[in-house]
Formats: structure tokens, C-alpha cells, sequence
């Protein structure tokens, strides 16, 4: 899992490099209430699908993820969690990180842009290892498809609140 959880650290890093390079751009030239009220259209949208009140997809990749991460030997484990780090290999159940992204583009300063990319690391770490510990017999699955309508418009809050902090307080 440590090399998985590096390779993971290490892609969304540099997905937030580029993002930041690239929202310079819109940062610089479009005035910050726009780019607010994109922001805020955008996440009153995905709050309102991980609440299950609007329906519609979002790019991914649907590389399929293998079994079980931990037989990987370092070097692959690293590259599969750089590969979904980057968004490059897995399903995408949550708009979330896309609306990180788009923060990231829009409104995020630059350096605060590392500590968004260490928060969706750290995110998307958090499943397999409770999926690891909880047991072999696909019962985290049951428990995630039994909680997951209560649970996902609690990660959206908590998601858009802490675009929110981090953007008042840079």
C-alpha cells in the first residue's frame, strides 16, 4: 500500500501542476466573480448528484482496477496508484473530482493547488485500505452499497466546504 498510496500522490500531483498551469490562464484574464459563479454552478450541480436529484455522467476512463492491489510488486503498485492518481485508470462513481479540478483551473491559487492534490490522495487511498481492512469476502461492498445514498452528499459537502476554506484562505 505505501508504494500504491506514492504512486497516488505522486499522479494527482501532477494533474495539480498542470491544472494550475493551465487555470492561470482563466485566473488571470476572466474577473473572479465570474469565475466564482462557474465554480458555484458547477458544484450546486454536483451536489445535487451525489444527492441523487439530477442524473448525468461524468468523463472517465473505465479502465478496469485490479483484484487486489497489495500482490502488485512495487514498481506496479506505484504505477497503478500514479495511473489513479491521474484519473488515467479507474471508474468514476463521483463527480467530485471533477469539480476539484475544476477549482483547481478556476479559482485555487497555485501552491494551494498541492495541498488539493494531497486531499484527493489521501481520498482516494481511503477506500482500499477500508475495503483491505474490513475483509476478503466482498461484505465492504454490501456495506458501501447499503450507505453510500447517506454518505456521498456528506463527502460532497464536506468537499465543497473545504474548496471553500481553502479558497478564503488564500
Amino acid at each position: 500500500m505505501r508504494y500504491f498510496g506514492a504512486g497516488l500522490l505522486l499522479g494527482a500531483v501532477l494533474v495539480a501542476f498542470v491544472a494550475g498551469v493551465v487555470g492561470a490562464v482563466p485566473q488571470a484574464l476572466v474577473p473572479a466573480p465570474v469565475r466564482w459563479a462557474l465554480l458555484g454552478a458547477a458544484a450546486l450541480a454536483v451536489l445535487a448528484r451525489e444527492c441523487g436529484l439530477l442524473a448525468f455522467r461524468v468523463p472517465e476512463n473505465a479502465r478496469l482496477v485490479p483484484e487486489d492491489v497489495q500482490h502488485l510488486r512495487e514498481w506496479g503498485a506505484l504505477q497503478f496508484g500514479f495511473e489513479m492518481g491521474t484519473g488515467m485508470r479507474t471508474y468514476s462513481p463521483s463527480a467530485l473530482p471533477h469539480l476539484v479540478l475544476l477549482a483547481v483551473v478556476l479559482v485555487v491559487p497555485f501552491p494551494a493547488a498541492f495541498a488539493v492534490a494531497a486531499g484527493f490522495a489521501a481520498g482516494r487511498l481511503a477506500m482500499p485500505l477500508l475495503s483491505h481492512a474490513w475483509s476478503d469476502d466482498g461484505a465492504w461492498t454490501a456495506v458501501w452499497d447499503r450507505t453510500q445514498a447517506r454518505v456521498r452528499p456528506v463527502l460532497a459537502l464536506t468537499v465543497v466546504v473545504a474548496l471553500a476554506g481553502i479558497m478564503l484562505g488564500a
